[in-house]
């Protein structure tokens, strides 16, 4: 049986969802009431995508209704960790976000926590029996989409090491390396850097776990083009787009993600359900 508490994100499909009622007190705190006959349910599989706090909630309520109405063993599925980002200290006075979100899921349990491309390798580290879905699939299905001649991009030292793993499994594709620095008490971004001398017209397509407001991409999008880039793709597993589409739409011939974060109906932009990328991974 699986609990979609997002309704817009069935990753499995409908056929054995839960039913259940939700709703927000008037003070402000979210409740949820489980309506279907659970008698002689030993397991359940919960997904959720998190964009607040307040969702985290909502799975803490959704997971103690459950156990309270005798279901032993739980499973959760959440395709977007919330503060991945945040799996460092860079400035005093701030918190290890990652960890804090990591306890609060530890502390419920489950059987398994199932997270995709999660952001760096600290967060499995954190999580109890956490099992990752990686990007391959995901980067598969948008280069079948794509020219043969394409060149995968590397935005930065982070994605570095993920983006050889993907070109290894692929084993079809040249990658370029890029670089940026980040002022991290502003969190202005400079210093964009590609490093071929010339790409000679070929598509490229950068490839990341996140794009938030698009800053990266924007900046090195400019840089490629200076290597005589061909057309500029963006795939990324997790799309926020905080700042929209238009500026990345001035670069960028059409963009790839997944809704695993939110569900978009944008000109431009192809996501591609999770259902297509995690079916026969768990």
């Amino acid at each position: 049986m699986i609990l979609n508490l997002d309704k817009q994100f069935v990753p499995f499909g409908n056929s054995n969802s839960i039913e259940f009622e939700f709703f927000t007190f008037s003070g402000g705190e979210p409740h949820i009431k489980i309506i279907a006959d659970l008698e002689n349910i030993e397991q359940v599989t919960i997904t959720h995508r998190v964009q607040s706090f307040n969702d985290i909630g909502t799975l803490l309520l959704a997971t103690n209704a459950l156990k309270n109405m005798g279901v032993e063993k739980l499973n959760l599925v959440l395709p977007y960790f919330p503060a991945a980002r945040q799996d460092r200290l860079m400035t005093s006075g701030e918190p290890l976000s990652v960890k804090v979100y990591a306890e609060v899921i530890n502390s419920q349990n489950y059987q398994s926590v199932t997270v995709f491309d999660p952001h760096s390798e600290v967060t499995p580290a954190l999580l109890n029996n956490c099992k990752v879905i990686d990007n391959y699939k995901f980067i598969e299905l948008v280069t079948n989409k794509l020219s043969e001649e394409l060149i995968l991009i590397s935005p930065d030292g982070g994605a570095l090491k993920k983006i050889y793993k993907v070109a290894s499994y692929l084993q079809n594709y040249e990658v370029v390396e890029c670089s940026k620095s980040r002022d991290i008490k502003t969190g202005k971004l400079s210093g964009f850097k590609v490093y071929a001398e010339d790409l000679k017209g070929r598509d490229c397509l950068l490839v990341d776990d996140i794009c938030d407001g698009g800053g990266t991409f924007l900046g090195l999008a400019q840089e490629l083009k200076s290597k005589n880039a061909g057309n500029l793709y963006l795939a990324v597993s997790h799309g926020i787009f905080s700042k929209g589409f238009e500026e990345l739409k001035k670069y960028f011939s059409e963009i790839f993600t997944t809704d695993s974060f939110k569900t978009f109906d944008r000109e431009n932009c192809i996501q591609i359900k999770l259902e297509e990328v995690i079916k026969n991974e768990l």
